[in-house]
């Protein structure tokens, strides 16, 4: 079995297993010291034992706080797994986040982005701990990617139905496909969440998207045809993607694919796919525009800016390197350069699963790009042997004076995660003059 496909089908036969969990059972692995990541930029460090339990921030004054959260993949079975680690999550929150400036969720709210699972997502947060603070929200491929699961795991390929069907299969009736076959039990094998390896980017949108259909065991010529490469393509895709985005704004209340916010005096930006990809993210021109010009308001190098986006950057954080195949930013070679220009901002992205505890939680930027951060997910967790994890993670954010410290946390046992708690430090320093300390 080729790697991609055994990712594939890990993946889809841990989510059928999860299912199969109880509220007592958290099977988390054996717990490993994370590695140590040798510093390359060093704005950045891995932080000692002793910071983390405070014994040496006592001169550097605590600004704000916030927490990230991503892949909460919400269900619309109350008792599904996914949602339990969802309300687990909220509950430990609180014991930490109060007075914090917000919790951040860097998407994939729900597993399918049906209207239950919205019900689902909103009931369980309507009854969170009163102490908590505000939700920001980005959406993620499975928010509103061409394609969604019925419950025995084959792929609805809703580019392929027509307005009314779509809003069917949304509301959870499966049993409209716009004539297409049953799958075989060998496509049916080939489907799973995305994303799986590939060896080189795609070079257009159109390849992009018969590239994750192939993976997905759709047709792929199809898909590519009916969203993009021609102006019908176009309006057709803009269409799903607008129906996906209006499920998104009615269950979230979270209207923009992307937006910002000044927060405690600090600039928060989310940025967010604006095409119906099954897995990547596709950010428009006037995103871009759009980030450059957030970016520079009241910019300054000892001053963190703070972005979120689902997908990571190419080779950059846990899961995202080449041979992981868990990147998707479609537009990552013109997204870095915009970054480049702002060393001093965070990325915070989700979509890979990786826990906290494996290497490159953080990615140092390498004295050219910003920090970024994986913020594990709170549904279940992917590990460094490419195996799946039941468990459910996210990040505590504290803004210093100086400094920004990122903490792990284990929303099962309640508990800071060991080993995963860095640092960046401010004013950040660029490539240039690291090299003129040496």
């Amino acid at each position: 079995m080729k790697q991609e496909e055994k990712h594939s089908a890990n993946r889809e036969e841990a989510e059928q297993g999860e299912l199969e969990q109880t509220a007592a059972e958290p099977a988390f692995a054996a717990q490993q010291p994370a590695a140590m990541q040798p510093p390359i930029n060093t704005s950045i460090v891995q932080q000692s034992a002793a910071d983390r339990h405070g014994a040496s921030s006592v001169d550097h004054q605590l600004l704000a706080t916030f927490q990230v959260i991503t892949d909460t993949h919400i269900r619309d079975d109350a008792s599904h797994i996914h949602n339990r680690h969802w309300k687990q999550a909220l509950e430990d929150l609180a014991s930490f986040g109060v007075g914090s400036l917000g919790i951040m969720h860097v998407g994939d709210v729900t597993d399918r982005g049906l209207a239950a699972e919205y019900r689902e997502f909103r009931r369980i947060w309507s009854e969170r701990p009163a102490a908590l603070p505000e939700l920001y929200l980005t959406l993620g491929n499975h928010d509103i990617g061409a394609v969604l699961w019925e419950e025995n795991g084959t792929p609805i390929d809703l580019s392929a139905l027509e307005g009314l069907e779509i809003e069917d299969a949304l509301d959870g009736h499966f049993r409209v496909l716009g004539g297409k076959s049953p799958q075989s039990d060998q496509e049916k094998g080939a489907a799973s969440l995305p994303h799986a390896p590939t060896n080189a980017a795609p070079a257009t949108a159109a390849e992009s998207l018969a590239e994750a259909a192939a993976e997905l065991g759709l047709d792929l010529a199809g898909m590519a045809a009916r969203l993009s490469g021609s102006a019908e393509a176009d309006t057709r895709a803009r269409e799903l993607w607008e129906r996906r985005m209006n499920r998104f704004a009615q269950g979230t209340g979270e209207a923009a694919p992307y937006h910002d916010h000044w927060l405690g005096g600090y600039h928060f930006i989310f940025l967010g796919s604006e095409s119906p990809h099954p897995k990547d993210c596709d950010l428009s021109p006037g995103q871009l525009d759009w980030l450059r010009e957030r970016l520079s308001e009241e910019a300054s190098p000892d001053k963190p800016i703070f972005i979120f986006l689902h997908q990571p950057l190419k080779n950059t954080v846990a899961g995202s390197l080449e041979e992981q195949g868990w990147y998707g930013v479609n537009q990552d070679a013109e997204l870095k350069q915009v970054l480049a220009a702002y060393p001093q901002a965070i990325l915070f992205s989700g979509h890979t699963h990786w826990q906290l505890e494996a290497k490159r939680m953080v990615y140092d930027g390498q004295g050219v790009l910003p920090a970024m951060f994986n913020a594990s997910s709170v549904a279940y967790l992917w590990t460094d042997n490419d195996e799946h994890l039941t468990g459910s993670e996210g990040l505590q954010v504290e803004i210093y004076t100086d400094r920004v410290v990122v903490r792990g946390r284990d929303f099962v046992r309640g508990a800071w995660i060991e080993g995963a708690a860095h640092m960046v430090s401010y004013p950040v320093k660029t490539k240039q003059e690291l090299v003129n300390l040496h």
